[in-house]
């Protein structure tokens, strides 16, 4: 079956390696969205970007597509990293509003609801996971990294690393991601002119599966990426006409 064009929301969910997780994240983000859908006269959709899955995540999504009309599946040929699952999930949604949520299962997904009022104010809404469930290593380099990209990038925004978001369409489709560019979707969005703002929301330990993330790829990358955000802030286009 396939959904209707045009659903008020998109939910994109990058997915490697976290077979065990799918089906309880499927069923919260149904049960999530359908609360939220109540007032709504257009469907929402679930696409799931299965980024070079190897465990058995790869079938299991296909599976819960068959069995859920709202679930869509993309499979990779291989691993190409976050930012390219986000890239490939913006250009085959078609929601005014656009959700992003990991699939780990450590955010919430009725804290949807939480972000979504915002979204009438708001171009982008960020979740902040203001009590971190993670490992020491991982909790100190997010806060250095997050510490320093904010100083450098003015998007005064404490935790970009937290996916669950939520984009007005017009902001996606300006949107022109490069690899590790999902770390600064709000400095990105604030440079073309965007309002964001940041709202606190839950945060859980992983219960299966392993973290894909550490201090060598987490921090020392996005410090490396930190120079050409900056150098597109600084070259970035931005002219009006005149009104008559």
């Amino acid at each position: 079956m396939t959904v209707p064009s045009h659903p008020w929301a998109s939910v994109i969910v990058p997915i490697k390696d976290e077979r065990d997780n799918l089906a309880p994240l499927t069923e919260q983000l149904l049960k999530a969205l359908g609360a939220c859908d109540e007032s709504r006269s257009a469907p929402f959709e679930i696409l799931f970007i299965d980024d070079g899955s190897t465990d058995g995540s790869s079938d299991l999504l296909d599976r819960l597509a068959a069995d859920h009309p709202q679930v869509r599946v993309f499979h990779f040929d291989r691993n190409y990293g976050q930012s390219s699952a986000f890239d490939a999930g913006f250009k085959r949604s078609t929601g005014d509003l656009v959700i992003t949520i990991d699939g780990d299962l450590q955010n919430d997904p009725a804290d949807i609801g939480t972000l979504l009022p915002y979204t009438k104010t708001f171009d982008l809404v960020c979740g902040w996971r203001t009590n971190r469930h993670d490992s020491l290593v991982r909790t100190l380099s997010s806060k250095i990294a997050n510490a320093v990209r904010s100083a450098v990038t003015g998007d005064q925004v404490h935790d970009t690393g937290c996916s669950l978001k939520i984009f007005r369409r017009s902001v996606v489709d300006r949107l022109q991601l490069f690899n590790g560019m999902h770390r600064f979707f709000p400095a990105l969005a604030l440079m073309h002119g965007f309002t964001v703002t940041e709202v606190p929301v839950r945060h859980y330990a992983r219960k299966h599966g392993q973290s894909k993330y550490g201090l060598g790829n987490r921090l020392f990358k996005s410090l490396y990426d930190l120079i050409a955000v900056r150098w597109m802030q600084q070259r970035v286009l931005r002219y009006k006409f005149k009104d008559k």
